[in-house]
């Protein structure tokens, strides 16, 4: 009894460390799995695949004796692995600067543009 319940435990937190690192807001794995496909590198995708389909083996009792305990905690172990590797404060602040150098290009696009509507007009 108590692998299924670790499975089952280890289901409910790739689930919360999916809405606290990416903002996942869904109630099943399988639901928060395809919202945070682009997000996941292949390999940690694949796993928390494996990790969704045991989530609805795991809900029936006879099903549940089916499931494959190690592979499944290694692939819970692999996705929460990344999850926490995950720094929320890094990925805004490189959102925020990438924000900036878009920015500055286009004041810098706009600025070599306008110059040579200038000089082209004869105005400089």
């Amino acid at each position: 009894m108590s692998q299924e319940f670790d499975i089952q435990t280890q289901i409910a937190q790739t689930i919360l460390l999916l809405r606290k690192k990416l903002g996942v807001r869904d109630k099943t794995l399988t639901a928060s799995v395809r919202r945070a496909r682009r997000r996941l590198p292949r390999k940690v995708y694949k796993q928390a695949l494996v990790l969704a389909q045991a989530e609805k083996m795991a809900v029936h009792p006879k099903l549940r004796l089916l499931l494959d305990t190690p592979k499944l905690e290694q692939a819970s172990e692999e996705v929460q692995s990344h999850l926490n590797a995950i720094n929320l404060a890094d990925r805004r602040w490189g959102w925020f600067l990438s924000f900036l150098g878009s920015l500055a290009l286009g004041l810098l696009v706009l600025t070599a543009v306008s110059i040579f509507i200038l000089r082209s007009r004869g105005l400089i």
